[in-house]
Formats: C-alpha cells, sequence, structure tokens
C-alpha cells in the first residue's frame, strides 16, 4: 500500500500543508502515525477523498461526458479579430486554451476570472 506524508499529499492536491493537516484533524481524511510519529495517508482513502470532492458545486456530476475538470484563475487573456489564447492556473497546473474570440467574449473571460479547464481527450499519457 502506497502511504504519503502530509506534504506529500498537499503537494499531490494542490493544497498546503496546513490544509492537509486541519482536513486530517477534522476527521476529514484519515491519518496514521508512523514509528516516528509522521503522520501518514494511504493513497487508497487519499484518492476516495479526492474523488469525493471532484463533484462539481453547482451539482451537475454527470451533464458531461468529460470528467478531466481544472478549476482556476485566469492569468492571460489574449485576443485577435478571430481567435483568443486564453491561459488558466488551476493549482499547479497551467492550462492554455486557443478558443474564438466570440466564445472568450461570450465567456466574458478576462484576467482574474474563475474559470473551468474541462479537458476530453482521445490520448492521455501516464507517467510515474
Amino acid at each position: 500500500m502506497t502511504l504519503f506524508r502530509i506534504g506529500e499529499a498537499a503537494e499531490l492536491l494542490g493544497v498546503s500543508a496546513d490544509t492537509m493537516r486541519r482536513w486530517v484533524d477534522a476527521g476529514r481524511l484519515p491519518a496514521e502515525r508512523d514509528e516516528q510519529g509522521h503522520r501518514m495517508i494511504s493513497g487508497t482513502e487519499l484518492a476516495a477523498f479526492v474523488r469525493a470532492q471532484a463533484a462539481q458545486p453547482d451539482g451537475r456530476l454527470g451533464a458531461s461526458s468529460a470528467r478531466n475538470r481544472l478549476r482556476g484563475i485566469v492569468t492571460a487573456v489574449v485576443k485577435d479579430t478571430v481567435m483568443a489564447q486564453v491561459d488558466i492556473q488551476a493549482g499547479p497546473f497551467r492550462v492554455v486554451s486557443l478558443m474564438s474570440r466570440e466564445a472568450v467574449d461570450a465567456l466574458d473571460l478576462e484576467v482574474g476570472s474563475v474559470a473551468v479547464a474541462v479537458i476530453k481527450s482521445t490520448t492521455v499519457v501516464v507517467e510515474r
């Protein structure tokens, strides 16, 4: 079984170690102490926690076949007459989307806006 220290689990979830400690202290995420007294979280428990947290805030889970959703803040918008590039920082991840200028205008995307990058791909490379 894979075990993660608090800091490792926090890095995987894109939150601070303090946030992870608060979740453990509040009983939202189980942790056990190792021989040195460090709190350890099982990979299985961490995965279950992440799945439970992944439901969309608006409750529309299942409204789309796309399952990869990264909520973040718009950090850049570059528009020309037809196309636009939108950069979103979602935790430690930078997502860049190319879309029509009309879509950017309709969504009222601007630097500082909250946006969700929805990703559906036929090819996903998984590395370890």
